[in-house]
């Protein structure tokens, strides 16, 4: 009878473990436009291959009334399953139990599940949904979040690390998918914050919405602390997957490959006419990657944050890549502070989980101004330079027009270690700019041409800026075409060596297709160390 009754009370937890805080909560969850928690879980990982693990974990806490309050797996689902057939592991905060705050028990859950991932080398997926730590508990939940985010640095480089945010995640809580690799957020349910709006007026007495302060479109267009933006919780959890098949799953084993039907060698003309004849004007990097990749499918990363430089994933003969691309058609494709940090996380991460880089190089340079050297440019661009020159993936780089002082430099030139340069007979590789240079290479022409424009000039009267300009426009536009034949191509750095092949745009898909088939095998490594100083 005694056995009988014991099956029978565990049979009841395992029901309420299912039922989390209940219908009445749920139901509240679904009116505000959200999954689940379960449902979440089952829309994110293969039919019927989770498997959850410390199901009927409860809270310690004696205190404020919390002894009779007793959720089996207090407010957190943590497991394993499969996402087209690979093993993953998450967890997810049940908004319904206690807000989905964080205790002792249920971050010693979230510790070992992290713990576990490691061990077996996959990625580790959360799911956050959360009022942030348990009040209640004091400064064990605080413990709990430390041990979480030790785990998420330790996992850091080691197994994927992705964060979906499906709802409040707030305080100390938005450090652990600020160290992970990916963050994802829904249009109208999600928000980020260190301190919220109540805090701030009461601080700073300045008055802000939650989206405004923490919102998704604040997150992907503005800090760029998020990557992706989702409608909904079943769009994020879709891009999730999506995310995880060009990823391995872990740092030891290669990209899953996928059967390919876009010849390798395929031809693109449109890439031959591509470039404006003037080249001042823009024109759309995507459209060049398009025509590049397998499929014309191109996964954009931060595609809403410093638009001026592109980053992702997509194909290349089945083989999963990384691209970074300026990008002409945004502030012309000029580096400066965000775009810089955005593109070396990214090199970063594709090093650190074997994943080739394509670089799409067409840039005029560093932004200039005071707000950029105040806000740290040099140290901020150096970011992007020792990204680049840290990695030893196979690394390649197609020139398509500018490549500009230092920022022809860090965009994964030759002398960073890259494996293969192609560039475009379009490209123009120089010091600078040949608008700028004539003004410093043939200054003394230019003088020349004013002096004898003065010669015949109203006695005692001086040129107007606007009369100079005139005067020098036929000289200037000489002396640029003939500096832009002598040192703005790409013929120049191929002799040196410095540019592997100038190649017809059309054959950039089979040009990068067979490199890295040659660099299939590349072993490189940096020289010993516990690691490198990052100018952060």
């Amino acid at each position: 009878m005694a056995e009988h009754n014991k099956l029978k009370e565990l049979a009841h937890r395992n029901t309420a473990a299912e039922e989390g805080g209940g219908a009445e909560r749920r139901e509240r969850q679904h009116r505000e436009g959200k999954l689940s928690v379960r449902e979440r879980i089952a829309f994110l990982l293969d039919e019927g291959t989770f498997e959850e693990t410390d199901k009927f974990v409860t809270h310690r806490c004696t205190d404020f009334g919390m002894e009779a309050q007793r959720y089996p797996g207090d407010g957190f689902v943590t497991g394993y399953g499969r996402i087209e057939g690979r093993v993953v592991f998450v967890f997810a905060q049940d908004f319904t139990v206690f807000g989905g705050s964080l205790s002792e028990t249920n971050a010693a859950k979230i510790v070992k599940l992290m713990d576990t991932a490691m061990r077996v080398g996959a990625p580790i997926i959360g799911l956050n949904d959360s009022g942030g730590a348990r009040i209640q508990e004091g400064v064990v939940s605080l413990a709990g979040y430390a041990d979480i985010f030790l785990r998420n640095t330790l996992a850091s480089g080691v197994v994927p690390q992705i964060s979906a945010i499906l709802g409040p995640c707030a305080g100390g809580a938005v450090y652990s998918p600020a160290i992970t690799d990916f963050t994802l957020m829904t249009a109208k349910t999600s928000y980020m914050f260190v301190t919220g709006p109540d805090v701030i007026k009461t601080v700073t007495h300045e008055d802000v919405t939650k989206d405004a302060l923490g919102g998704a479109l604040t997150h992907n267009e503005t800090s760029g602390v998020a990557h992706f933006m989702a409608h909904d919780d079943a769009e994020c959890l879709a891009m999730v997957r999506e995310l995880l098949s060009f990823l391995p799953s872990n740092n030891l084993d290669d990209p899953p490959r996928k059967p390919c039907t876009d010849p390798a060698d395929r031809a693109s003309k449109e890439l031959d006419t591509i470039i404006p004849a003037e080249s001042n004007q823009p024109y759309e990097m995507k459209d060049v990657i398009g025509h590049v990749v397998d499929d014309g499918y191109f996964f954009e990363v931060q595609e809403h944050f410093a638009k001026n430089i592109v980053v992702g994933f997509a194909r290349m003969n089945g083989r999963p890549v990384g691209i970074v691309a300026n990008q002409p058609a945004y502030l012309a494709g000029v580096l400066d502070i965000n775009a810089s940090v955005k593109g070396a996380r990214f090199v970063r991460f594709c090093d650190a989980f074997n994943l080739p880089l394509i670089t799409f190089e067409d840039v005029p340079g560093f932004l200039p101004g005071t707000q950029q050297e105040h806000g740290g440019i040099i140290r901020h661009g150096a970011k992007l330079l020792y990204a680049f020159a840290e990695a030893t993936v196979p690394k390649l780089t197609v020139i398509t027009r500018k490549a500009y002082g230092g920022a022809y430099c860090v965009m994964s030139s030759k002398h960073i270690r890259t494996d293969v340069n192609l560039a475009w007979p379009t490209a123009e590789i120089a010091v600078m700019g040949p608008e700028g240079a004539v003004n410093i290479v043939y200054k003394r022409e230019l003088d020349k041409v004013l002096k004898q424009a003065q010669a015949v000039w109203p006695q005692g009267k001086a040129f107007t800026e606007e009369e100079k300009l005139a005067i020098l426009a036929d000289a200037r536009k000489e002396k640029v075409e003939e500096f832009r034949e002598r040192f703005a191509n790409p013929y120049v750095a191929a002799e040196r060596g410095y540019v592997d092949a100038v190649i017809q745009p059309s054959e950039t898909r089979r040009r990068l297709n067979t490199a890295l088939d040659m660099l299939q095998g590349k072993r490189d490594k940096n020289p010993p160390k516990k690691h490198g100083n990052i100018p952060l």
